[in-house]
């Protein structure tokens, strides 16, 4: 299992910005949180990432955004098992969104922040960072 002293995971648009040289969109607490730790994103992430390059919203395929950013800030996918992700994913109840609830499974699964803008997750994950 990938544990380690503190490991913070990234939402879907967080990627997007940080790819698209969009930082300043990013809140201060964000910014030091992405600075100071080891990123993750959940398998969910890529497979967003690639469905918003499908559907003409985002111009680099997924696993194009995930190498360089794995260069440029150290980004990987996390490891973890699915079937452990899916024990916190029904947990989820306050969302409908698959990939909220399985990218907030996989940060409560590790016990990870998650830096996020999104306020309904941010009101549902107390590890939560905007």
């Amino acid at each position: 299992m990938e544990r380690a002293e503190e490991v913070t995971y990234l939402d879907t648009h967080v990627v997007i910005w940080i790819f698209g040289g969009e930082e300043q969109r990013l809140s201060s607490a964000a910014t030091k949180q992405i600075r100071d730790e080891e990123l993750l994103i959940s398998p969910a992430v890529v497979l967003e990432l690639q469905l918003l390059h499908e559907i003409k919203r985002l111009k680099a395929a997924a696993l194009k955004v995930i190498e360089r950013l794995s260069v440029e800030i150290g980004l990987r996918v996390c490891g973890l098992p699915f079937t452990s992700v899916l024990e916190h994913a029904v947990e989820q109840s306050w969302t409908r969104d698959p990939f909220d609830r399985l990218i907030v499974a996989q940060a409560s699964a590790n016990d990870g922040a998650l830096v996020t803008r999104d306020r309904e997750i941010r009101r549902n994950y107390k590890r939560s960072i905007w």
